[in-house]
């Protein structure tokens, strides 16, 4: 969601600052413009002035028109600029260079046209910076008797103009770049302050599903909106942990309470039983069901403190603990013909020893029920990116695609297997033991034919409790 949002608020901001930008740019370059040509209006009032002058007939023509001409000769040199002045006619009274001309076209001609009705040059074409060869041009009436008999005109290089606007557009630049920066920063603190409640949220909603249902999200800080949804999701969390905690209790005092009765049941089976003729099919029949139903409840019981328990995680050995598990199963694989092996390197994980220890149990033991005389169970220990590994592999019959994607489910047993001793929870005890350290149990097939059992752990240190940002444990 970050990955999205900023793009955008970037996008926005910078299609901000370049509407701005743009009209900038060109507002200062019009006013640099027009700052050289109220100069040189100055400038051509002032030739226009002497001008008035030479248009007399009286005496001393010659030295008025000889003094406008050594004018115009002296502001060519200082600032480089052709400046002329003409009749009406179009024939020249003065200029500099001598024998300067006005094209027959272009924007000298129109500024000349534009003087003859009696106007001065306000608003020539705008001089940009990539116009090498833009030339500035203005014009002035010289009026007499409230007619126009002449015109001042001047033809002014750009370079320097051009510089200048070059400059300011590169200020505007910079500064534009540093506003964007700015913004840039915003834009990561507005999506921070937004999307925090939110990685919030998903910190904690991953907590509850991977078992830690004390977790809770405190509401500070970001929208109203999400705060409000904070309050909410804790509220629903505080009900849901209500809920399964009055479901385990309800399994826990039922097989517990049920323990009781049942022992006093199986007991009075016995006694009936001394009453019968030794060896009657049904009192057996009746005392294996009691056991298997004293099974079914240790085992409910157990699920339900399992499913309670947190776990005291620890770096552990695992290729160690493993090899302790193997040893002490050896005696019954031997008894039964199976050759049970452990292997692999030496390798650590995060995990609560106990739970591995009744995890390694029960996943060994249901691989030697199923495992035939002469055939093998491996256990490997191992290690795959952030995770440590132990591999329990059997070669019995294994299981079909539609078994395997429901092994593990509380009571569940293959319909081939029914025989088989067992009440279907070990494995959903040894999943619920290995959940609360952040352990998994995953099932596979194991070629050519068998059941490949994996636990991962992880193998670096779990955060402490409420670590994360705005993240509490009740």
């Amino acid at each position: 969601m970050r990955t999205r949002l900023l793009p955008l608020l970037i996008i926005l901001m910078a299609g901000v600052l370049l509407a701005l930008g743009f009209p900038l740019a060109g507002s200062l370059a019009s006013a640099h413009q027009q700052t050289v040509v109220v100069d040189r209006i100055d400038d051509t009032a002032r030739f226009a002035a002497l001008a008035q002058y030479v248009t007399d007939s009286g005496p001393g023509l010659d030295e008025r028109r000889s003094t406008l001409q050594n004018e115009l000769v002296r502001y060519r040199e200082v600032y480089g600029i052709d400046a002329g002045v003409f009749y009406r006619d179009g024939t020249t009274m003065a200029a500099a260079p001598e024998g300067w001309r006005i094209p027959q076209e272009g924007e000298l001609r129109r500024a000349l046209a534009e003087a003859r009705l009696g106007r001065r040059s306000h608003d020539p074409p705008q001089v940009w910076p990539w116009q090498p060869d833009a030339r500035l041009a203005v014009a002035s009436p010289v009026v007499r008797d409230g007619d126009v008999v002449a015109v001042v005109v001047t033809d002014s290089p750009t370079g320097a103009l051009r510089g200048r606007i070059l400059r300011g557009w590169l200020l505007v630049a910079a500064g534009e770049c540093a506003a964007m920066l700015l913004a840039v920063g915003a834009a990561f603190r507005l999506a921070g302050w937004v999307l925090r409640p939110v990685r919030v949220l998903d910190a904690a909603t991953h907590d509850i599903a991977t078992g830690r249902l004390n977790s809770r999200v405190a509401a500070a800080g970001g929208p109203p909106e999400l705060r409000r949804l904070a309050r909410s999701f804790n509220e629903m969390a505080d009900h849901v942990e209500e809920v399964l905690e009055q479901q385990r209790a309800f399994v826990a005092d039922a097989s517990h309470q049920l323990r009781n009765p049942l022992a006093a049941l199986l007991l009075r089976i016995e006694l009936l039983a001394l009453e019968l003729p030794e060896g009657n099919e049904e009192i057996a029949s009746v005392r294996a069901e009691g056991k298997r139903l004293a099974r079914v409840l240790d085992d409910l019981l157990d699920l339900a403190l399992a499913e309670h328990a947190s776990a005291d995680l620890q770096l552990t050995d695992i290729k160690e603990l493993a090899a302790e598990r193997v040893a002490a199963w050896r005696p019954l694989a031997e008894e039964r013909g199976v050759r049970l092996t452990a292997t692999g390197p030496a390798v650590t994980a995060w995990a609560d020893p106990i739970a591995l220890s009744s995890a390694l149990d029960a996943v060994i033991d249901n691989a030697l029920k199923f495992t035939a005389e002469g055939e093998e169970v491996t256990v490997e220990a191992g290690a795959r990116g952030d995770t440590s590994t132990v591999v329990v592999a059997d070669r019995g019959p294994g299981l079909t695609d539609e078994e395997l994607a429901r092994v593990g489910d509380r009571f569940w047993r293959s319909g081939r297997h029914q025989n088989v001793k067992g009440s279907g929870l070990g494995l959903s005890i040894s999943r619920a033991l290995l959940s609360a350290g952040g352990g998994t149990l995953s099932f596979a097939h194991n070629e050519p034919h068998g059941l490949r059992v994996t636990i991962a752990l992880p193998r670096t240190e779990p955060a402490p409790d409420g670590g994360g940002y705005g993240l509490t444990d009740r």
